[in-house]
């Protein structure tokens, strides 16, 4: 079945693997880009299913109503909402200077919080539809060296869990997708945001990050043309869950961190409720 798909950050990565494919299988996409030359050759190919609107997320959220207008009076109504833009901002948390930290928030958490907003009072009255939240496995488990990046999607899942408890009400569904690594240019973007080591962390893991994310050896497992694939099945399927975890790495660190978390929680089963009234 035709359907509408709006995906944001569709210039590289998954949000091009996810277009490519979508317009292959003959779906409408509107999509939005940073720059439209990186799209030219979509654009092209697909004059009549693809319109694309550059749009910088972290600048231009006055926009984001009159863009997602566009989208619903260009292919009549909105089926699936796709926040994918994104990008990883590492280092130590002191050494991240403030302007970076507001910009990753913007981007990863605030837009897609915004962008959902405005597509909801097109999507609701219809009683039908999937909103889409690209986050990580960096979600649910963190590591050092990535505080802000783990504050975005942390708050991302948060903002994405609640939204579906209230929109089910309306027959919308909420998808809260949990990739792994993947081979795309996500770390060396984020090699290139990384923040100066400061000193004193020199014996410590972000010493290494560096090198780590610049590190050829180091090819991530996951294949994009899967993911995507895998994203797009799922929002055929009525029965999936609110997460969609893609990647055996994914799957490995939120488990473990979530069996972590349950065994600290438990550990408190009997000292929690002396704070209670009698």
């Amino acid at each position: 079945m035709h359907k509408v798909w709006f995906i944001t950050g569709i210039g590289r990565g998954l949000g091009r693997q996810l277009a490519e494919q979508l317009l292959h299988l003959g779906h409408s996409v509107f999509g939005t880009a940073r720059s439209r030359t990186d799209v030219q050759d979509l654009i092209a190919s697909y004059p009549e299913s693809l319109m694309v609107e550059q749009l910088d997320l972290a600048n231009d959220a006055s926009r984001f109503p009159a863009v997602v207008e566009a989208a619903a009076t260009k292919f009549g109504a909105i089926d699936i909402f796709v926040n994918n833009a994104g990008y990883g901002l590492f280092g130590a948390a002191e050494s991240i200077e403030e302007g970076h930290l507001r910009r990753q928030l913007e981007v990863n958490l605030v837009a897609p919080m915004l962008l959902t907003k405005y597509a909801l009072a097109h999507m609701r009255p219809r009683g039908k539809g999937t909103i889409v939240a690209i986050s990580s496995y960096g979600g649910q488990a963190t590591h050092p060296g990535a505080s802000v990046y783990h504050a975005s999607k942390w708050g991302l899942e948060g903002y994405f869990e609640a939204l579906s408890k209230e929109l089910g009400f309306f027959g919308l569904r909420v998808l809260i997708v949990e990739p792994g690594s993947a081979r795309t240019s996500f770390r060396s973007a984020a090699a290139d945001h990384l923040s100066i080591t400061l000193p004193g962390y020199d014996q410590t893991p972000l010493a290494s990050l560096g090198s780590e994310l610049r590190d050829p050896s180091r090819s991530p497992i996951g294949n994009p043309e899967k993911i995507a694939a895998a994203i797009i099945k799922a929002t055929d399927d009525p029965t999936s869950s609110l997460r969609l975890v893609l990647g055996s790495d994914a799957y490995t660190n939120i488990a473990s961190a979530l069996s972590d978390r349950l065994a600290e929680v438990e550990g408190q089963r009997s000292t929690a409720p002396s704070t209670d009234f009698a």
